[in-house]
């Protein structure tokens, strides 16, 4: 999953504006206790950002 993808991802599950807030604000204990933006910056890949926000947030399986 590209950075791109990841993020039409999130603005097409939360909206663009609250998407944007939970990657910025957002601390993820799966992500080592870092937001979404924190952990891309880290090197983490968007595919593990993701698994992240789905579970956190019980996204369904047909849509992950």
């Amino acid at each position: 999953m590209r950075h791109t993808a990841f993020r039409s991802a999130m603005a097409e599950e939360f909206g663009r504006v609250r998407a944007e807030m939970l990657a910025r604000d957002h601390v993820f204990s799966e992500l080592g206790g870092r937001t979404v933006d924190e952990a891309l910056e880290a090197g983490v890949e968007p595919r593990q950002a993701w698994r992240a926000v789905c579970q956190a947030f019980e996204i369904p399986a047909e849509r992950r």
